[in-house]
C-alpha cells in the first residue's frame, strides 16, 4: 500500500525521523525488467573506475519496487567490472523485501530501509531510480543530503528518472559534496524532439522547465540544434544526435563526454548548466 507522501529531511532537522524508523514513504514501486539499462551502461563505462577503486565494493539499489529484477541485473552487471562487488537491494516496503530474499546469493542481499541506509559500511554507489520523483521538491536537498553523508571516499549518489520501459532516461550525480552532472539517454526513434525527455527529468529540475530556468534553456538549445541537423537524418538518428551533442560543445554547454557516449543515445553536461536558479 502507497503512503501518503510525507515531508522527508536529513534526521538532524526532523523529529520526525527516529533511530531504527526507515526514513522514507512507500511508494508504487512500479518497475520492469531491463528497464535501468542505459544507467547501468554509463555506471559500467565512464563511472566503472570509482568501483575499481574503491576499497569496499559495496553498491546499494535504493528503492527497487515491487519486484527485485533490477537490483538483480545491477548485480550482473558490476559483477563483470568488480567481481567481489557487494549489491544490497533496500526497500522500505518488508513485503517487497520478503520476497526478494529468495533471489539473495553470495554479493546479493535485500534490507527494508530507506534513505538512511543501513548497510555496513559506506557505499560506492547508491542508485535510486523513480523514487524522488514521488516525493515533493522541497524534500530532495534533505534526500540528497542524507544519502551523500553514507557514500564512501570517492563515492556516487545517482538520482534518476526512467519511464516504463528505459527508453527515456535522466539522473542526476552527485559526490558527497555536491551534485555533479545531469545525464540523458534516449532510444534512437522514441522521440520527435530531444526536449520530450524532460517529462522524465528527475524531480530536482522536473517543475523547473520553464523560461527562465537554465534546464529550460539546454531543452531549447538541444531542439534547435536537432532541428538544424535536419539534413543527418538520412544518415539515421544516431549521426544527427552527435551533431546535435557537437553542436552544444561548439555552442559553449558544459558537455562532459564525448562521441563513443552520444553514439549510444546519450548527453551528461555539468550540473552548472542546468542547476534550478536560486540554488
Amino acid at each position: 500500500m502507497v503512503q501518503k507522501a510525507e515531508r522527508v529531511a536529513a534526521p538532524q532537522t526532523s523529529g520526525k525521523n527516529r533511530p531504527g524508523r526507515p526514513v522514507g514513504n512507500i511508494t508504487r514501486g512500479t518497475t520492469n525488467p531491463n528497464r535501468m539499462r542505459r544507467v547501468d551502461r554509463w555506471i559500467t563505462g565512464p563511472q566503472a573506475w570509482r568501483l575499481r577503486a574503491a576499497q569496499d565494493p559495496l553498491v546499494v539499489d535504493l528503492g527497487y519496487g515491487a519486484t527485485p529484477a533490477t537490483a538483480v541485473e545491477l548485480f550482473e552487471r558490476l559483477a563483470t567490472v568488480r567481481p567481489d562487488v557487494r549489491v544490497c537491494g533496500i526497500e522500505i516496503e518488508p513485503g517487497r523485501v520478503q520476497v526478494a530474499k529468495a533471489l539473495e546469493r553470495p554479493g546479493l542481499t535485500f534490507l527494508v530501509g530507506g534513505f538512511e541506509l543501513p548497510v555496513p559500511g559506506r557505499p560506492v554507489l547508491v542508485r535510486a531510480f523513480n523514487v524522488l520523483r514521488q516525493y515533493e521538491e522541497a524534500d530532495v536537498e534533505g534526500i540528497w543530503r542524507l544519502v551523500q553523508g553514507r557514500l564512501s571516499p570517492g563515492g556516487l549518489f545517482i538520482d534518476g528518472t526512467c519511464d516504463e520501459i528505459g527508453r527515456r532516461v535522466t539522473w542526476v550525480a552527485l559526490d558527497a559534496q555536491r551534485p555533479l552532472s545531469l545525464s540523458m539517454s534516449v532510444r534512437f526513434g522514441s522521440f520527435n524532439l530531444p526536449s520530450e525527455i524532460a517529462e522524465r527529468l528527475p524531480k530536482a529540475l522536473i517543475h523547473r522547465n520553464v523560461p527562465g530556468e537554465r534546464i529550460h534553456d539546454l531543452m531549447q538549445a538541444m531542439d534547435r540544434a536537432w532541428l538544424e541537423s535536419a539534413p543527418l537524418a538520412s544518415f539515421g538518428n544516431r549521426q544527427r544526435w552527435h551533431a546535435m551533442c557537437k553542436a552544444l560543445l561548439d555552442a559553449g554547454w558544459p558537455v562532459q563526454d564525448g562521441p563513443s557516449r552520444w553514439r549510444l543515445g546519450e548527453l551528461t553536461v555539468g550540473w552548472q548548466a542546468v542547476a534550478p536558479s536560486g540554488g
